[in-house]
């Protein structure tokens, strides 16, 4: 399918570049991770569901083609972040829709629950929801002292970091990417992370939302034991789903496999198969 044209969307945070497929059926937004862009679901946005679904992908602000923020200190951390996408919901006349996160992007859907009322679903993948102080227990090792935190990287560092988030070939446009992103984000986003109190495993495991867990089975970055010991609230499919293949970006190493998942899943909620009563978490 031909990618749709990208429009300029002017929120309070930043001017942002959005690309909309349109159409009747559930919307889904989804949110990027860490220096990188809304290229990174070509492979969702490319294939069939566009015909049943709205799919809605932008550029954070700091990032890809959308301006950095207005204000850094006020956008760049999570809770900036989720405020910025419910505002641009805002803007495209969005009131309800499913939300899928990559990475950081799924940590900003996790602060979007208590923010964002329209929320009929919400798929993480890359994202380990943790407590305040809890890096250690999600990540194999904590990215605030890695590349992720850093301000400035060296052409060396750029492949480094993409190589780690969606393995080789190094993808040109993620290179372009990384080496976009304002370096003021990485600082900022993990300095406001240490200093915030929010409780992401608290925020999973008391929603009533109905939450989708997608990894790649050889995700390098996150503790994947972890991830599936905690409680979710509303678990779909009463597990979490390991991707074999996959590493950090299963939406992309695996997309065929992903994208079954996902529209099984936006069906799910699209005819409101899920039942609020699921608790399990078993693997």
């Amino acid at each position: 399918m031909a990618p749709t044209s990208p429009q300029r969307v002017s929120t309070s945070h930043g001017d942002l570049v959005v690309q909309d497929t349109g159409g009747t059926g559930t919307p889904l937004l989804l949110i990027h991770g860490n220096s990188s862009c809304r290229a990174v679901f070509d492979r969702q946005t490319g294939s069939d569901l566009v015909g049943k679904y709205r799919l809605i992908r932008f550029d954070l602000p700091g990032h890809g083609e959308s301006s950095d923020a207005f204000d850094p200190a006020r956008t760049y951390s999570r809770t900036g972040f989720a405020d910025c996408a419910v505002e641009l919901l805002d803007c495209l006349g969005v009131p309800e829709a499913v939300v899928l996160g990559w990475s950081l992007g799924g940590h900003i859907a996790i602060e979007m629950l208590s923010r964002f009322r329209g929320m009929k679903g919400l798929i993480v993948t890359g994202t380990p929801p943790i407590r305040h102080g809890g890096f250690k227990e999600g990540f194999v090792a904590s990215p605030t002292a890695g590349l992720p935190g850093r301000r400035h990287l060296s052409d060396a560092e750029v492949d480094e970091f993409a190589r780690t988030m969606f393995g080789e070939p190094i993808q040109p446009f993620l290179r372009r990417a990384i080496r976009r992103a304002d370096g003021r984000f990485r600082e900022e986003l993990f300095a406001s992370s240490l200093a915030g109190r929010v409780d992401q495993r608290l925020a999973v495991a008391e929603s009533s939302i109905p939450i989708a867990v997608i990894n790649g089975a050889d995700d390098p970055l996150i503790r994947l034991d972890y991830v599936e010991s905690l409680d979710y609230g509303n678990l779909w499919d009463g597990r979490c789903h390991r991707l074999p293949g996959a590493g950090h970006a299963a939406f992309w190493h695996t997309a065929d496999e992903f994208n079954i998942l996902l529209q099984r899943f936006l069906g799910d909620v699209q005819h409101e198969r899920i039942s609020s009563d699921t608790q399990s978490n078993t693997q």
